[in-house]
């Protein structure tokens, strides 16, 4: 190996551009095969390698979303809910709500697709260059507990506060104790117009004091921050796992 190309090799290493580590010495053989100008030479590595960076940015982003599944709106059942706005859900693929910080709360009942429709926008907010996170409502709850009882709750409210959309699924699922109710709607509060937060909850907004411990003080705080800037997706339907269920038996 000549002393310029150990040059570049290391240089390559220190800067991170993997691609060009890997390729450019096809690449310069190929340019000069096709009489490639100097300029066309280094555009093509560089395409190569921003497209690299951006797979691997996808992938780092995805992996740290926690996505439980994958799950994209091709594979969703419209035919399924008895009621569901097509439309607006689409339109809401298109993450105009992260940049307007707006929050999105998806409420019906258990089984007509809440969480497939928060893990596809999710997805498609990491392929789009956004840091997202999604989790449970009574994970949020059980981390931030043990965070406090350990002495870093502000380290720990960062997971929940620093992604530029958060998805909260399945609240009202379980019932949360009254610190835990606190410590949600910390978590709520400081992200209220800093970052759009999307919701899954079975149950209608006038019923979420049985959420929040029958405290209807901090019911009315949490629900006043997540409504300011929010849009409100509503599916009517039966339990679609229970359906299949049914025809199989």
């Amino acid at each position: 190996m000549s002393k310029l190309n150990k040059m570049l090799e290391k240089n390559f290493t220190s800067l991170k551009l993997r691609y060009f580590l890997e390729n450019y010495q096809a690449a310069a053989q190929l340019a000069a095969e096709n009489q490639m100008s100097h300029l066309e030479f280094l555009a093509e590595l560089i395409d190569g390698e921003a497209a690299e960076q951006n797979a691997r940015a996808v992938e780092r982003r995805l992996r740290n979303s926690r996505l439980p599944f994958e799950k994209s709106m091709d594979q969703f059942q419209w035919n399924h809910p008895d009621k569901i706005n097509r439309l607006q859900i689409e339109n809401l693929m298109r993450l105009d709500f992260i940049d307007k910080k707006v929050n999105l709360l998806v409420i019906g009942s258990s089984g007509v697709g809440k969480s497939h429709i928060a893990a596809a926008l999710t997805r498609q907010a990491c392929l789009n260059g956004y840091n997202a996170l999604f989790t449970s409502a009574i994970e949020i709850v059980n981390c931030l507990t043990a965070a406090k009882a350990a002495n870093c709750l502000e380290k720990a409210l960062k997971r929940y506060l620093n992604p530029a959309v958060l998805c909260c699924d399945e609240l009202g699922y379980l019932p949360i104790d009254k610190l835990g109710c606190n410590l949600l709607f910390q978590v709520v509060s400081q992200r209220y117009e800093r970052g759009s937060m999307i919701i899954t909850s079975n149950k209608s907004f006038k019923n979420w004091t049985e959420i929040f411990h029958n405290d209807a003080a901090v019911t009315s705080a949490i629900l006043d921050r997540l409504l300011h800037h929010s849009e409100v997706v509503i599916i009517e339907g039966k339990s679609y796992r229970m359906k299949n269920r049914t025809s199989e038996n």
